[in-house]
């Protein structure tokens, strides 16, 4: 990912506010990968991502003059916007899921494929700059609610059901994690 401190997003929010629509072409040139990457992994699948990532555009265009800063970082809001555009998708059943021959015949075998190690899975992730070291300073359990939340848009229901870990104790979790992120970002 970029620093986020050598691209002026809420800048580029307020000329979108204004109807520069250079400015909404910039902020696509700077995060629209990235973006498009936080949506695939949510939905996963690469037509229904590029759908969401344009009606995000689409709702960051639009919607550009309710961006506060005081609230937070236009970049952060962004990423709101397609995370929520994501998990929309996913919950109005419009993820579609394709898997080749090789895939099928895995599924309906005897042996079904094990289950990846999360912490091998995460280890694999790209370098995310402060975001990364920030994580890893959490504790395992609300390091792992928040990547399930965030990255795969998992719903506080699964996440305590993949962890084993009663409800109450997963959304504590997440809120505590997302404050030590905040005080760690800040």
């Amino acid at each position: 990912m970029p620093e986020p401190d050598a691209f002026d997003h809420d800048a580029a929010l307020a000329a979108c506010a204004r109807g520069d629509a250079a400015a909404l072409r910039r902020l696509y040139e700077r995060e629209g990968r990235y973006l498009l990457g936080v949506a695939l992994r949510i939905v996963r699948d690469r037509a229904t991502a590029e759908d969401v990532l344009h009606d995000a555009f689409m709702n960051i265009w639009t919607r550009a003059a309710t961006f506060d800063a005081s609230r937070g970082a236009g970049r952060g809001w962004m990423y709101g916007i397609v995370r929520h555009r994501a998990l929309d998708a996913v919950r109005s059943g419009s993820r579609n899921v394709s898997a080749d021959e090789d895939e099928m015949d895995a599924l309906q075998a005897d042996d079904p494929p094990a289950a990846p190690d999360m912490a091998e899975a995460f280890a694999l992730r790209a370098d995310l700059g402060r975001l990364d070291d920030c994580l890893a300073r959490l504790d395992t359990p609300k390091r792992n609610c928040v990547l399930f939340a965030y990255l795969d848009g998992c719903t506080h229901m699964e996440i305590a059901e993949r962890l084993g870990a009663p409800l109450g104790s997963v959304k504590a979790w997440i809120r505590r994690g997302l404050t030590s992120l905040r005080e760690c970002l800040a």
